[in-house]
């Protein structure tokens, strides 16, 4: 997921900066690469956690940008950043159009301390997604699955159609491994295939719906995407009763 992130960590500064490589490189869908970055120095980090990443160019110009980090925190020394392409990006179309294997990018990590996953909780867990906001969510539910007690979790994903859908095979294998993850895709520009999915935008009625596929009411409400699907989706989740303070948000774009 890409970030401005306008509210920087009081920490940021210091952490320090180190190189990473990439060690390879996989296309998810038509916008969205996955690069993995071997770090020089490892960190542990928590699910929903973000890295800044930093180009430089010969003249001295940078550019920075954050991403959220997509793999596992069981993932020792190696980590996942699904970054996708965006028109006038100038990190994004560095990494898809120039970025190979072997090569060097300069990070600071990890970051952030309010999107985290609960690992202690016994309680469900929504998430709700758009696009590319399923990358922090995705790191939850790889650290859900190394739970040796996972908890009931429900994600409700919009994407624009099912080719676009992000880490699509293993949420669905995910959700068939009998763990408790539910998983409902709502498809803003495409037909549905599965029952339990929709074909048109977020709304609080479909939020609705996915709550019941819970036990329980959620502990916690994770919703990530751009700022105006956050908004709708906070709304939505607010209609279908859920309170205020369990809902923590992570906003990108515009």
């Amino acid at each position: 997921m890409t970030s401005a992130r306008p509210d920087r960590d009081a920490v940021t500064d210091h952490i320090e900066w180190q190189n990473a490589t990439i060690l390879c490189i996989v296309e998810r869908t038509r916008t969205i690469r996955s690069f993995f970055l071997q770090l020089s120095r490892p960190f542990g980090f928590t699910a929903g956690q973000h890295v800044d990443l930093r180009l430089t160019a010969e003249d001295g110009y940078a550019a920075m940008r954050s991403y959220s980090i997509a793999s596992s925190p069981t993932s020792s020394g190696i980590i996942e950043l699904a970054i996708e392409r965006l028109p006038d990006g100038e990190v994004s179309t560095f990494f898809h159009d120039v970025a190979r294997v072997g090569d060097e990018i300069e990070l600071r990590g990890p970051l952030g301390g309010h999107f985290l996953w609960p690992a202690h909780t016994t309680q469900p867990i929504l998430m709700i997604g758009a696009g590319s906001g399923l990358v922090p969510l995705m790191s939850m539910i790889r650290q859900r699955s190394s739970s040796s007690r996972p908890v009931p979790t429900a994600l409700l994903l919009s994407s624009r159609t099912w080719s676009e859908v992000l880490f699509r095979d293993e949420l669905l294998a995910a959700e068939r491994d009998g763990s408790g993850l539910s998983v409902a895709l709502a498809l803003t520009r495409d037909e549905t295939t599965r029952s339990g999915d929709f074909a048109r935008h977020v709304d609080g009625a479909m939020i609705a719906d996915v709550l019941r596929r819970l036990p329980a009411v959620p502990s916690h409400v994770f919703l990530c995407g751009s700022n105006a699907f956050v908004n709708v989706a906070t709304d939505g989740a607010l209609d279908a009763g859920l309170s205020s303070a369990t809902i923590k948000t992570e906003r990108y774009g515009g």
